[in-house]
């Protein structure tokens, strides 16, 4: 799958500029084992990039003329690096207009270019689409232009596009996972300071799961902000009445039983989210250096509870998912994954039965709601890298 993707991203460029593509680079989505909604709150995260991936086929030109053509939408945009660069009304644009403009601030982007791209990573899956564009054309820029940036620059140069052009105001670990990748490996991510460990992911006998809902409701960028807001109104509360406590990670439940009734129903339960979140990602890096799956698996289901419940970003769609493998001794653990309000399950399922549980839920989700249920099949992969040309033979 991926060579076929990279065959088509490049024969399209061709295509359109009649010219093989300079450079090719590849940039994944990523899943989150577990720690969701905790990026923003200095948290611990445990993400990993995936083989699905945005693919850029781009070339630099002599002029400050930039062609940016989206294969799988059949859209094409053009403008002039030198003139004033602001949001578009077409939304997929924003991500690389907005990471065009943070080089425009840091650095002299002095070169146009032709570029193609295309993907595998499903779009509002919450497999972060979005950060797999914005860091493949940073890294591209990174390259064509000859910045050496860190790949840590990189990161945050995306998770910047995505809040001045698109208006979300996400955490760092997409962008994070999609650049700093390691096969077979998750990421234990710091997001308070940006330290990370790679921690093997050898899952043996069991498999990661997707189900996608197909779904998302509206309410997405609105409820991430005001989650955002509401934490961000209870950990100023903890801090009045415990000034020890510097971000979330030093709070503990005793401490919000304490504030209950001054931090009111909806607050209490957010911070109760996080504080617990925040334990259970370091919980799940203990089990998986055991290769204790049937604990892995409890904690993910945990994790779900609290996003539905306390944190209030699931939806009808995805309980649905979570609670019919509840009982099922095939599956270990469940919950949705991504900002919420729709989008993917993720699935620690013993593996050779992926199939027969695709098949027994779809059948009953197209019942439930009359929708068709998606399902991907992932693996841990590499993060953002460029892919050696290989150039054709001369007749």
């Amino acid at each position: 799958m991926k060579k076929k993707l990279i065959k088509n991203t490049s024969g399209h460029f061709a295509k359109v500029f009649q010219k093989e593509p300079d450079h090719i680079f590849l940039s994944p989505g990523r899943i989150n084992i577990i720690g969701e909604h905790i990026d923003y709150n200095d948290g611990f995260v445990l993400p990993a990039a995936i083989n699905k991936y945005v693919c850029i086929a781009i070339s630099s030109n002599q002029n400050s003329r930039c062609k940016i053509v989206a294969k799988d939408l059949n859209e094409i945009i053009e403008f002039d690096l030198n003139d004033e660069l602001v949001p578009s009304k077409t939304m997929w644009i924003n991500y690389i207009l907005g990471v065009l403009q943070q080089f425009k601030k840091e650095q002299a982007l002095n070169k146009g270019f032709n570029a193609v791209f295309s993907s595998t990573v499903p779009i509002g899956s919450g497999l972060s689409s979005s950060a797999a564009v914005e860091c493949g054309f940073a890294y591209a820029m990174n390259v064509l232009h000859n910045f050496n940036l860190s790949k840590e620059t990189i990161a945050l140069i995306g998770q910047k596009s995505e809040h001045t052009f698109v208006g979300v105001n996400c955490g760092i670990m997409d962008q994070f996972a999609s650049v700093f990748g390691k096969k077979n490996h998750v990421i234990k991510l710091d997001c308070n300071t940006l330290h990370y460990e790679y921690h093997k992911a050898d899952f043996k006998k069991y498999a990661l799961l997707l189900l996608d809902s197909t779904v998302k409701h509206t309410h997405l960028t609105s409820g991430y902000n005001d989650r955002r807001n509401e934490v961000e109104q209870g950990l100023a509360i903890i801090k009045q009445h415990f000034p020890e406590v510097k971000t979330f990670r030093n709070c503990t439940e005793t401490m919000l039983f304490d504030l209950q009734e001054r931090l009111g129903e909806t607050i209490f339960k957010r911070c109760h989210f996080v504080v617990k979140e925040i334990q259970r990602v370091q919980d799940a890096v203990t089990a998986l250096s055991n290769a204790d799956f049937v604990q892995l698996g409890n904690l993910m289901t945990e994790t779900h509870h609290g996003l539905s419940k306390e944190y209030d970003v699931s939806c009808d769609e995805l309980d649905f998912l979570v609670d019919s493998v509840s009982t099922n001794d095939k599956v270990l653990g469940s919950r949705m994954m991504g900002g919420g309000f729709g989008g993917c399950s993720i699935n620690l399922v013993v593996k050779g039965y992926e199939n027969e549980l695709i098949e027994n839920i779809s059948a009953a989700y197209r019942s439930k709601f009359g929708i068709e249920l998606k399902a991907y099949k992932v693996k841990i992969a590499k993060g953002t890298s460029e892919i050696k040309i290989i150039s054709k033979k001369k007749n």
